[in-house]
């Protein structure tokens, strides 16, 4: 399958190589907005679209949750709302004055900095000894879902290179880059639906979040791919590959037993720790409380070491030529999800990410959303042809990989369903085409509601598909 796969994107790139781009010059993606008629405080500017994202987000997300769609829907439109798309056009002068175009560096570094962290919660939920047991049953699922979509984003650039791409950027980039973005899946989001549907414990649930989980990790290494042939201009091209392949490889041979080891003694001093403590604290009920409480913490030195391995690993991955979120979710990775660790990170960490630093993240992709540019009917009909191409390969692939694995044809179209969930990650690769310059700000503007409209799709094509929860086939109790 794989080898027929990359027959079929060299045959494309032999044609596609041919074709030329029109004669684009490469847009930053931030519209051109006026400034204000006094220089301000950019700190002011940066805290104020937060706040304007995070209190419009959270309203947008109980308007979402009452109609059963993810949060994150209204957390990403709160960001295009705010932007030239909707109050830019509306009240310019309000729009200008919560994200301004000067503040755009500032906002990107708070943005860049939550999805690294973000990234990282990923990695420490992403069960591993669960992909290894469910591997005979979804390595072939996972990997048709990412291969159909591939193959039908390559063949789709033959089409939109000529119309959208920028001048400078030749074919291959261009249609891996393509690939991958059809290609991807949301697992936290896909993870949120079957929570909402009470699905997660059922087969169907847990065959859908492992695909989800070995999705996500060979979507990131054919990004790191498609970015060090992007950076490289196809020149050391496979330095990057085989250094990226490298640190894979240095991660969990060496840095997973170092961290293993590291989780251990920790688990074994904080065992034994509030037992000479708690001698103090038996005739003081407040005492002992505390001592209960510390013993379930871990040391502050073993989180700082975590914190700085996360930033370590993902300047590696942006010094080696891949985007610095593949180290991050990487070294979230070999850290065993089920530590004490783990979960102190994953609590600590969670809110303030998604509620604090992700908004920003939000808000300078809605700076960078310009429905405005998708204004002739040829460029609606190019955005239905993506809302169309890109649920065909994931529903397709899903669907007969399921199939011929065994699975019920509701169940598999259920599959199908729901690896289409695309939301945040769908935004965090287009970030990254965008500032590659591998597309175009009106191709991503496409692209972002081809992922809202397939996230927002899933729940309501799960209920017409007739599935109802009590229905759905029970998870098999094991031996």
């Amino acid at each position: 399958m794989l080898l027929a796969a990359i027959a079929v994107f060299l045959l494309i790139r032999s044609y596609g190589e041919a074709l030329g781009s029109p004669s684009l010059v490469r847009q930053s993606g931030t519209p051109p907005a006026a400034e204000p008629a006094a220089t301000t405080n950019p700190i002011f500017h940066v805290l104020l679209a937060m706040a304007a994202v995070i209190v419009t987000g959270r309203a947008l997300g109980i308007v979402f949750t009452a109609i059963r769609q993810p949060p994150v829907i209204g957390e990403v439109l709160a960001g295009i709302l705010l932007g030239p798309s909707l109050l830019g056009r509306i009240a310019p002068a309000a729009s200008t004055y919560i994200l301004p175009a000067h503040v755009a560096p500032l906002l990107n570094v708070v943005a860049q900095l939550g999805v690294i962290l973000y990234m990282f919660i990923v990695g420490l939920e992403l069960n591993v000894d669960r992909l290894r047991r469910r591997a005979h049953a979804t390595i072939l699922t996972s990997h048709a879902s990412i291969i159909a979509p591939f193959v039908l984003g390559s063949i789709l650039a033959l089409y939109l290179y000529p119309r959208l791409a920028t001048a400078d950027v030749p074919f291959t980039s261009f249609a891996l880059f393509m690939g991958v973005a059809m290609s991807i899946t949301a697992f936290p989001v896909l993870a949120r639906i079957l929570a909402d549907r009470r699905m997660t414990e059922t087969e169907l649930g847990v065959v859908a979040l492992t695909c989800a989980a070995v999705d996500d990790v060979t979507a990131w290494c054919l990004l790191a791919f498609v970015v060090g042939v992007a950076e490289a201009k196809l020149h050391g091209a496979a330095v990057v590959a085989l250094s990226t392949v490298g640190f894979i490889a240095l991660m969990f041979l060496l840095v997973r037993p170092v961290i293993v080891r590291l989780v251990e003694r920790d688990r074994r001093r904080n065992r034994a720790a509030p037992w000479r403590a708690r001698l103090k604290a038996s005739r003081d009920d407040e005492g002992a409380r505390d001592v209960e409480g510390a013993a379930d913490a871990v040391d502050s030195e073993v989180i700082a070491f975590a914190l700085a391995g996360v930033l370590l690993s993902a300047l590696t991955t942006e010094l080696v030529g891949v985007h610095a979120i593949f180290g991050a979710f990487l070294f979230g990775a070999v850290i065993p999800h089920d530590s004490r660790l783990a979960r102190t990170l994953t609590g600590t960490l969670k809110d303030l990410v998604t509620i604090l630093l992700l908004p920003a993240f939000f808000a300078f992709a809605g700076m960078r959303t310009r429905i405005d540019l998708v204004s002739s009917s040829s460029d609606w009909l190019m955005c239905v042809l993506i809302t169309l191409v890109a649920p065909v390969g994931k529903f397709g692939g899903s669907l007969i990989a399921a199939r011929l694995t065994g699975m019920r044809l509701r169940d598999a179209a259920a599959l199908g369903i729901l690896m289409n969930t695309r939301g945040l990650m769908e935004l965090i690769v287009l970030n990254i085409g965008l500032d590659l310059g591998v597309i175009s700000p009106t191709l991503f503007t496409m692209m972002v509601l081809m992922a809202l409209g397939t996230t927002m799709a899933t729940t309501p094509f799960l209920e017409m598909l007739g599935t109802p929860c009590s229905e759905l086939t029970p998870r098999r109790a094991s031996n």
